[in-house]
């Protein structure tokens, strides 16, 4: 018998390639997608795709859908109760893994190793240590498409934001930015390919700029803040 496995779905590129590639290898059984969402604005955190479209995306991939809701600012106690709580009850359905979409960001996978030993699961990285230039053509190469639903604008220009990936927007990346964004530099929304029954429909929406001040270290005391653009995408 396979193992049941929950897969921590962001909507988006990296979400899509690792499902995908955890689909060909049929060792898990996949109970659910589990989604963070902002809970005063029914987005997908980071990414700020509406629940409408993250809906779809599940109806499409034939998949149950978890929402996890989190509020618009928790603190790390907060969020780690919210996640016990979650985490708890998917266990209790006989889930012994957690699969995540992961590449090479290090403090990351330990910390939800960390967490999911705590409750006697254990994580799965499809993705760990690959290329991610290599992912990213072979993401394309194997029909995936995507939209550049946010950026950060330490590192792109609004320009980026609502642009579908493709060799040109590879090549328009700047030298200090990974190809999949997998530093935080962009993220985004896949609408279609080969793990999905049918294209999402969606139209896109305005470009809106959020500012989210940064934390004061003890070296600094001075005050900042960070710039992201959203290109909203509008269900159809």
């Amino acid at each position: 018998m396979k193992q049941k496995a929950i897969f921590n779905w962001s909507s988006g590129k990296d979400s899509s390639l690792a499902l995908y590639k955890i689909l060909q290898e049929d060792q898990f059984e996949i109970t659910a997608l589990l989604t963070s969402i902002n809970q005063e604005f029914q987005r997908i955190s980071m990414h700020g795709v509406p629940v409408s479209l993250l809906e779809k995306q599940a109806e499409s991939l034939g998949l149950p859908l978890v929402k996890m809701e989190i509020p618009k600012e928790p603190s790390m106690e907060e969020y780690q109760q919210i996640m016990s709580k979650t985490m708890n009850e998917i266990k209790s359905q006989g889930v012994t893994h957690s699969i995540f979409g992961d590449i090479f960001l290090e403090d990351l996978r330990t910390y939800r190793e960390e967490q999911l030993q705590s409750i006697g699961m254990k994580a799965v990285f499809p993705l760990w240590k690959q290329n991610t230039s290599d992912l990213i053509h072979e993401f394309l190469d194997l029909g995936f498409k995507t939209i550049v639903t946010c950026v950060n604008e330490t590192y792109l220009d609004k320009s980026f934001a609502g642009r579908i990936i493709d060799e040109d927007f590879i090549k328009d990346l700047p030298e200090n930015v990974d190809p999949c964004g997998e530093n935080g530099e962009f993220h985004t929304f896949t609408f279609d390919g080969p793990i999905f029954k049918n294209p999402i429909a969606f139209e896109i929406g305005d470009t809106v700029k959020k500012t989210y001040p940064k934390p004061k270290s003890d070296e600094t005391s001075e005050e900042g803040e960070y710039v992201f653009w959203f290109c909203d995408l509008i269900s159809k």
